[in-house]
């Protein structure tokens, strides 16, 4: 980040689809904000996910594109649930620089169930499971993987829980999905969906003051918790009391861009904003990658996959269809 970024009010607005990288100087802290639109309407589009899925859906693209536009290599960051619950399975696949894809698995009947008694939920949904963070550098790279349990509230509160238990950066995170809705010229009923999201991170040039208070073990008598309070920096603590301040309608509203909420929250402490970072919808699987794929399978494995004398792949992610011949494979 250069010295000579623009102070806010300096330049216009990134619009959707574009993650602000930002710094507070005064509160030693950086983040990157956003608003999605485009970008997730096409990809819940293409699935037609129910309202609950396509929600816990969002809010996974939000903040795998706040983590993943971090990226200083080239590479990729998948976040990934896998739970008990109606929605056994979400993903979210961010490729440097710019390419995000997603999508969710779900039991229909369970669903069902669930709205039926109201039960709407994140953890009602997702269930006990796993929230997993991978970060795939290359074939010549080991994958780093961090893992945290599905025991928040929301998607927010567990993500706040990995970072605390994974990371040594003091860090914040706030998130939110909607589906707005309009009336199109002929009186019909559309709908839009939006979400948004803000990650901060305490970055003071003094590494004594990152002081975040331990986990205890499980195995810790009640009576002595206080051992592991800890008094946390003030800079720090008035950067997550103003994260605190933003509520979920701001994230979402098209009339409150990143930079404006970002000057609400910070302009008493000298934010600056950094060039924007584009984000889009973009697959990448191709025929010749799939191919690779059952080019692997053994013969009995090809021959099960064979259906009216073809072999169909369909990827989960885009829905898109492709068709081998047996022979193209090995069969």
């Amino acid at each position: 980040m250069s010295d000579q970024s623009p102070q806010l009010g300096e330049i216009g607005h990134a619009g959707d689809d574009m993650v602000v990288p930002f710094q507070a100087e005064g509160l030693d802290v950086r983040g990157r904000a956003v608003q999605i639109g485009p970008l997730l309407n096409t990809i819940l589009d293409r699935h037609d996910y129910p309202e609950p899925v396509a929600r816990l859906l969002a809010e996974t693209v939000t903040l795998t594109v706040l983590l993943g536009t971090s990226l200083k290599f080239e590479g990729k960051l998948i976040v990934q649930t896998q739970g008990d619950g109606p929605v056994d399975m979400l993903v979210a696949d961010f490729t440097t620089p710019d390419s995000m894809r997603a999508y969710a698995r779900f039991d229909e009947q369970l669903l069902a169930e669930a709205v039926a008694r109201g039960a709407l939920e994140p953890q009602d949904l997702l269930g006990k499971g796993i929230l997993a963070f991978t970060i795939d550098q290359g074939k010549s790279m080991q994958r780093y993987q961090g893992i945290v349990e599905l025991n928040g509230a929301s998607l927010e509160e567990i993500a706040k829980a990995y970072f605390r238990q994974s990371e040594q950066i003091p860090t914040e995170v706030r998130l939110a999905a909607a589906q707005l809705y309009a009336m199109d010229e002929d009186g019909g009923r559309t709908h839009q969906w939006r979400a948004g999201g803000v990650v901060v991170q305490f970055l003071p040039e003094s590494p004594e003051r990152i002081r975040t208070q331990d986990l205890p073990g499980g195995d810790v008598p009640d009576e002595i918790d206080d051992v592991f309070e800890m008094e946390e920096d003030e800079d720090w603590q008035e950067a997550r009391a103003l994260m605190e301040t933003i509520a979920d309608d701001e994230l979402v509203d098209p009339q409150v861009s990143s930079e404006r909420l970002l000057y609400r929250l910070f302009h008493e402490r000298g934010v600056r904003v950094f060039d924007p970072i584009p984000v889009r919808d973009n697959c990448s699987c191709s025929r010749e990658r799939i191919k690779s794929v059952l080019e692997g399978f053994e013969a009995e494995e090809v021959a099960e996959s064979i259906e009216d004398g073809k072999i169909t792949v369909k990827c989960e992610f885009c829905s898109k269809s492709y068709e081998f011949d047996p022979d193209e494979v090995g069969g």
